[in-house]
């Protein structure tokens, strides 16, 4: 959904310090102790699901920083297809990151969950899952606000 005379938003962080912060700890103790690598891969694909143009031209950017290759982040809307590009790990990190966003539309599957489960730690998926939540979080926030991508 496209809209190109949207109006004036607030600015988030400005109108709702508080919260702003908040989340910032949040996701700040997500990330905690998981591959950052594997952070970006999941914040790419939330943001695609949730069709968050801003979330999505930031986490890209910040994955080609980190020195992820063009070709594998070109490949993460369809990892399914192109499962060779990414590590079994990373496949059930992006599996319970497609569940956990669409979650309105089939909850989160038992074989999905148990996926994931096998291949994280018990306090990595946990940080795995606040890491998703967080992701969500943000997308919604910038579509709410109409943030544009590469802006401030």
């Amino acid at each position: 959904m496209t809209n190109t005379d949207t109006v004036s938003r607030l600015d988030f962080a400005q109108a709702a310090p508080k919260a702003f912060k908040a989340l910032i700890g949040f996701d700040t103790a997500a990330r905690e102790g998981l591959d950052p690598t594997l952070v970006e891969l999941v914040q790419i694909r939330s943001s695609q699901l949730n069709g968050c143009a801003y979330c999505l031209h930031m986490h890209t950017r910040d994955a080609r920083k980190a020195g992820e290759s063009e070709e594998r982040l070109h490949m993460v809307a369809v990892w399914e297809d192109a499962a060779h590009f990414f590590t079994e790990r990373e496949r059930a990190a992006l599996a319970l990151t497609e569940a956990v966003t669409l979650v309105a539309s089939s909850g989160v599957p038992d074989d999905v969950y148990a996926r994931a489960a096998a291949h994280f730690a018990q306090e990595e998926l946990a940080r795995l899952l606040a890491l998703i939540l967080t992701i969500n979080t943000w997308n919604r926030i910038a579509l709410s606000t109409a943030k544009i991508p590469g802006a401030a």
